[in-house]
């Protein structure tokens, strides 16, 4: 299946300064599939390093650093000939060999020329725990989520409407030609999600209660990490705090609350529980940024976060709704539609590079989500219907007076202003060509 990244992979391949890469994301969304794309498009030979299922092989790594006697090593283990420029060398779960990590640093300074790429599900959670020497400044970073709406409509064998909207005109009302089967694609979306095995099953076989079997196995594979792989004071934690996800998502004032987690509980007992789940790629949080300015990242309120998951196949699967929900667009679908809404912008801004924040006002106005781009903020709200009336955006350009802003919504495309502000109405199936309009 076409992923985004590979793109970055390509130009990551062709750097002048390259150094060796990490590549980020979730358990099972699809890191050693793409790496092994790449491999095959990119590099005349491929070698394949998996320290969780030959564990021997960490001993490689023992003895010293002398990166060229690890490739010596694995060249003969592999009975392939590594050659700079020509071999792709993947570490995959390279957080199961911590000196593995080490060396990147000796790979970095002693053989440049060699193409590293290395992977980890739970990197972010070991790295965090269990004192790694992590060689910083000596890699190259790139992150993957699971697959964003424009790689599942290409999945879904409509790379013609991704095509069309690549160059269509701002101002250009969109007919139903092109509007309907994004949207029915959209609705689709929102049950399957982007994990590539679900992704993949819907292909194949349009069955709904397919999609639901493979999700339900990922998610209890997601449960046996916290089992696995976190502190064993921290698991029921865990496991309270990902369960209450969906369900603050869903409530009018989504901001997280620790107390909502279970009763009784404070922030001081549950913040490693929750920092274990953001670092294994589980959740993602925004912070409220109350008195924007640029960086938005310096005034960042960290205490005061709304946190949404990766997926939205996911999200929607542990909420309990139902596929024909979604299809039928029932109206006791009406809050839990505006969670999905607003989680599904999140991840699609996040798979374009964004790093979104959202602004509030005391608790009587809220902007979904605001970035930076080219250091302006740009404000972006969500609706998860064709209502576009926004007082809190509204506010926000009164009171900001940003160049550009964004209502996301079921509506057509238009153009208006909003105090100084060019505003742009975009259909919520268009969030992935947001930079068009920038």
């Amino acid at each position: 299946m076409y992923r985004e990244i590979i793109k970055d992979l390509k130009k990551w391949k062709e750097k002048a300064r390259r150094k060796p890469l990490l590549l980020t994301g979730v358990r099972q969304c699809g890191k050693t599939y793409i790496v092994e794309k790449f491999a095959k498009e990119s590099f005349s030979s491929y070698v394949y390093v998996n320290f969780e299922s030959a564990d021997n092989l960490a001993g490689i790594f023992d003895y010293d650093f002398d990166v060229k006697r690890i490739i010596i090593e694995l060249e003969r283990h592999f009975k392939t000939k590594i050659v700079a420029g020509e071999t792709l060398v993947f570490f995959d779960e390279i957080q199961e060999c911590p000196r593995a990590i080490t060396a990147l640093k000796y790979f970095c300074e002693n053989m440049k020329d060699l193409h590293l790429v290395c992977a980890g599900s739970l990197l972010g959670v070991a790295l965090k725990e269990e004192n790694i020497s992590f060689p910083v400044g000596k890699v190259n970073r790139l992150q993957l989520y699971p697959m964003s709406f424009k790689e599942f409509v290409i999945a879904n064998d409509r790379a013609d409407l991704i095509e069309i909207f690549d160059e269509w005109p701002v101002d250009r009302v969109i007919p139903e030609i092109y509007s309907v089967p994004m949207k029915k694609l959209l609705k689709e979306y929102y049950i399957v999600g982007g994990m590539p095995e679900v992704v993949q099953t819907w292909i194949d076989t349009h069955d709904i209660e397919e999609v639901e079997e493979v999700q339900k196995d990922i998610l209890k594979d997601y449960a046996d990490d916290f089992s696995k792989h976190a502190p064993s004071a921290e698991v029921p934690k865990i496991r309270w705090i990902w369960d209450s996800v969906p369900v603050q998502l869903a409530k009018e004032n989504n901001k997280f609350v620790f107390s909502h987690v279970k009763e009784g509980k404070r922030s001081a007992e549950l913040e490693d529980a929750l920092q274990w789940l953001e670092n294994a790629g589980l959740i993602i949080r925004t912070e409220l940024v109350e008195k924007p300015e640029i960086p938005l990242e310096g005034f960042a309120d960290k205490t005061y976060f709304k946190v949404y998951m990766s997926d939205i196949g996911l999200l929607r699967a542990r909420s309990g709704v139902s596929p024909q929900t979604i299809l039928n667009e029932s109206d006791l679908f009406i809050r839990y539609k505006g969670a999905f809404a607003e989680n599904y912008i999140l991840n699609e801004l996040k798979s374009i590079g964004k790093v979104p924040f959202f602004w509030r006002s005391g608790n009587s106005a809220e902007v979904d989500f605001i970035y930076e781009s080219d250091g302006e903020m740009i404000p972006v709200e969500v609706k998860a219907a064709d209502n576009t009336q926004a007082k809190s955006y509204k506010q926000f350009c009164k009171k900001y007076s940003p160049r550009v802003g964004f209502k996301m919504s079921e509506k057509n495309i238009a153009e208006n202003a909003c105090e100084k502000t060019a505003t742009y109405n975009i259909p919520l199936y268009l969030a992935w060509n947001i930079d068009r309009y920038d």
